[in-house]
């Protein structure tokens, strides 16, 4: 009984390595290029979703605070609404969910906002999130 239910899930995830369209996937953006965007005054909406004392310690310079995170509520997906109405006003080239570690919490915000409208073309992940935010000035405290 346990080799064929070895069997059955060794088929199983092999059919999902074979259909990737069954795995979510999520667009990336590097601290070194998200600065590199910043510097070149790219329009980029920074969605930062940390709560609200670590984003008073410190967030990237012109990020908007949602203080969504973990962003497992529909209370807390609201608060990213805001982020949403700036979208659809201004010409943004990039969405970016700034998150404290950009795992779980910039995921479920990540798809929040994609079923928002906001389009997979333009809407990233920060890598590692604030946890590794290398460049200091780029970061400032309320």
């Amino acid at each position: 009984m346990q080799k064929l239910l070895l069997l059955i899930c060794t088929a199983l995830l092999a059919q999902l390595q074979i259909n990737p369209a069954w795995a979510a996937s999520y667009n990336y953006v590097s601290a070194a290029e998200l600065k590199t965007w910043l510097e070149a005054a790219k329009p980029v909406l920074l969605v930062d979703i940390q709560e609200k004392p670590d984003f008073a310690a410190h967030h990237i310079k012109g990020s908007l605070e949602t203080n969504a995170y973990p962003v497992k509520s529909e209370a807390e997906r609201r608060t990213i609404d805001p982020a949403l109405q700036l979208y659809r006003e201004k010409n943004h080239a990039a969405v970016v969910v700034v998150c404290p570690r950009g795992k779980g919490g910039a995921k479920r915000a990540y798809d929040y906002l994609l079923e928002k409208g906001v389009p997979p073309t333009t809407l990233y992940i920060l890598i590692d999130g604030m946890a590794k935010w290398p460049y200091k000035e780029w970061v400032e405290a309320n």
